[in-house]
């Protein structure tokens, strides 16, 4: 059979489908997504692009679609994305209804793939406009394909100061085992073919405005007519005796992530800070290290992200396996013989045998080039942006991990969120205002933590809550636990309890309030009642 082959298959009847219903089916041996909305009928591709979840375990707003796992978003009559994670959109088939029998129509290359990319526009010569963007990460990306997608011919150059194309940093400490070609997120030659420049190991050191130029590390300079902040962030650094010994490690990079793997097998573990970093360290390393300790100031892992409930069972998941806690003190010195790590010495007088030290430790914006200019930075460095992603300087703006924005859920007030998503939110809401759209951002921070195969998801901006509700049950790992602020849900986490997260994702979304009476009320297991919020 040609591959280009079209094929009708009959899936079922028409009274098997409730309204609002999502059921998978199957046409000619593949998965399809069979939606029912308002008496309507659509077909699409049945695994969200960005982790493969079925998205027949999704939640259904109107014609939105949100997938169980991480939150990503799809137009049920066209397949587009419209919410991040997932950089691609999914495919859609014909539907007929005749008999009350309902049809699909397909052609088999679409149904052997469960992604579609978005049509682009080409790189035209004649348009002298230079877009650059600085970073190699998700925010810059997202940027550079959402000005394609939407008709920008100009130039497009990406500069980074990595090795790689971007790739998916999440990834790095939950799956320490793949090399760096396996986790990219594009290949050069999609880059390439949509006439993205992208320039790996090129550091911006300095930003001059008068002159719309970027000066780089290697002595070389590019002008632009718009440009993008897209750095990222680094994690912190110790500064304690011994802090300069060798196999003291952070995790930034593919290369640091398999150098960890290597260090610590069978080895000594010691992880500085109990955040979602340190914590996937060490349960991927769990049954492979000899020893881990793990080392944090406060009394639970994660306690100003997800509370001490979360927390508490994160650290007694770990605790199963073998890894140590020593919580409520931190690393005072750490000593070492012919220049390798050794020993690791607490405040508490307390010492480990350290033949590897992770850092896991705080996180500071990579925005030092841009000292000496008028870009309006915060006290830890993050740039100021509105929620155009505009600076105060006209034709900058910036994105992802080093910007802190205007959030709604804390009504308006500015953080910064590090999480994929949001980066890529807000890489497309710049790329609309760098085309002069007016967009302003929209979007529920959306993340998730892997530990030991399970994953924690959360959804929202709990900063500053001051309550909480939790349904279903902590010692049993299933559960669900709203954050709460001035009598009203602003986050939610769960375990176990898929699709919850992506529902009140969605409610938090379309700007409806959840009140703590609504959360006490809800059960687990019957997802309507907060459905009609």
């Amino acid at each position: 059979m040609d591959s280009s082959d079209t094929i009708t298959e009959e899936v079922c009847r028409e009274d098997d489908v409730g309204d609002g219903q999502l059921l998978e089916v199957m046409v000619a041996g593949y998965p399809v997504l069979l939606v029912r909305n308002r008496r309507e009928f659509r077909a699409l591709g049945s695994k969200c692009p960005h982790y493969g979840a079925p998205l027949s375990k999704g939640v259904l707003r109107g014609e939105r679609l949100r997938c169980p796992w991480h939150g990503a978003c799809f137009n049920i009559r066209t397949g587009d994305i419209e919410e991040y994670p997932a950089l691609d959109c999914i495919p859609c088939f014909k539907v007929t209804v005749e008999d009350g029998k309902v049809f699909i129509t397909a052609k088999k290359k679409d149904l052997e793939s469960s992604l579609r990319v978005k049509d682009t526009s080409r790189r035209c010569l004649l348009n002298k406009n230079t877009m650059l963007l600085l970073g190699g990460g998700v925010a810059a990306l997202v940027c550079a394909e959402t000005l394609r997608q939407e008709g920008f011919t100009g130039r497009i150059i990406m500069a980074t100061k990595e090795k790689h194309v971007p790739y998916d940093k999440s990834k790095l400490s939950k799956e320490m085992n793949l090399k760096a070609e396996d986790i990219y997120m594009r290949k050069p030659e999609f880059l390439e073919a949509r006439g993205i420049e992208f320039w790996t190991e090129k550091e911006a050191v300095s930003v001059d405005l008068q002159k719309q130029k970027v000066h780089f590390m290697d002595g070389s300079s590019q002008k632009y007519h718009q440009l993008l902040i897209a750095t990222g962030s680094h994690s912190g650094f110790l500064k304690i005796p011994g802090a300069d010994l060798q196999n003291i490690c952070t995790l930034q990079t593919p290369e640091e992530s398999s150098k960890i793997l290597e260090l610590a097998t069978g080895k000594n573990l010691v992880v500085v800070g109990a955040s979602f970093i340190g914590m996937e360290v060490a349960a991927f390393l769990s049954d492979k290290a000899g020893s881990i300790s793990v080392v944090e100031r406060e009394e639970f892992p994660f306690q100003h992200a997800l509370g001490p409930q979360v927390g508490g069972v994160a650290m007694k998941m770990l605790q199963n396996k073998g890894v140590k806690f020593h919580m409520k003190t931190e690393l005072c010195e750490l000593k070492g013989k012919d220049g390798k790590v050794t020993e690791a010495v607490l405040a508490n007088g307390e010492k480990l045998p350290a033949d590897v030290v992770v850092l896991g430790i705080g996180s500071t914006p990579n925005s030092a080039f841009l000292k000496g200019t008028s870009i309006a930075r915060d006290d830890k460095g993050a740039i100021l942006v509105n929620l155009h992603m505009q600076t105060n300087i006209p034709k900058v703006f910036a994105a992802g991990d080093v910007v802190t924005f205007p959030v709604a859920l804390l009504d308006g007030d500015r953080s910064s969120i590090h999480h994929q998503q949001v980066a890529e939110a807000h890489g497309r809401c710049a790329a609309l205002n760098m085309l002069g759209r007016g967009e302003e951002l929209h979007t529920v921070p959306y993340f998730w933590t892997t530990l030991l195969g399970k994953s924690i998801r959360y959804a929202g901006c709990g900063k500053g809550y001051t309550d909480t509700v939790v349904k279903g049950s902590l010692e049993q790992q299933k559960f669900l636990i709203f954050y709460i602020r001035d009598g009203h849900v602003t986050a939610a986490a769960s375990l176990n309890c898929d699709p919850m997260v992506s529902l009140i994702a969605e409610v938090l979304y379309l700007g409806k309030q959840i009140s703590k009476e609504e959360a006490e009320a809800c059960d687990i297991g019957n997802i309507p009642l907060l459905a009609q919020s």
